[in-house]
């Protein structure tokens, strides 16, 4: 499914470097960013934050029927990791198969292409995790 240019170019902060917004009053960070706070409402302040993109393994899966676009990247590992920071963010694992990761395995961010609309069309890119040896 084609992406609006306009929503990829609004979302390439925290595609691009993992950034996200924190909250000044109670210090609660968030991933994707969020112009309020859930535990302050109206009394917190939000500011933009940038994350380590560390992290760790909290839950994976082995995936071996991608959907449309994906079908290319078979087999991949779909994880959710929790970075240092606190938050939870759901990315592919690259450079890896799925024998290889275990629950609570470090990781980073890595900067790669995500997908694109068509032969001719809007690269997107954003961010991935691979393991730290």
């Amino acid at each position: 499914m084609a992406e609006n240019i306009a929503i990829t170019w609004r979302r390439i902060p925290e595609r691009y470097r993992l950034a996200g917004t924190q909250c000044t009053t109670c210090k609660t960070k968030f991933f994707p960013p969020r112009k309020i706070c859930s535990t302050c409402r109206r009394k917190g302040k939000i500011e933009s934050f940038q994350f380590s993109g560390k992290g760790e393994i909290y839950s994976f899966s082995g995936v071996h029927s991608a959907p449309a676009g994906l079908e290319l990247e078979i087999p991949y590992v779909l994880a959710i990791v929790q970075l240092v920071e606190g938050p939870k963010v759901t990315a592919q694992i690259v450079d890896c198969t799925e024998n290889m990761v275990k629950f609570k395995d470090k990781v980073e961010f890595v900067f790669r292409k995500i997908r694109s609309d068509d032969p001719e069309g809007l690269i997107h890119y954003g961010y991935k995790f691979r393991l730290v040896k």
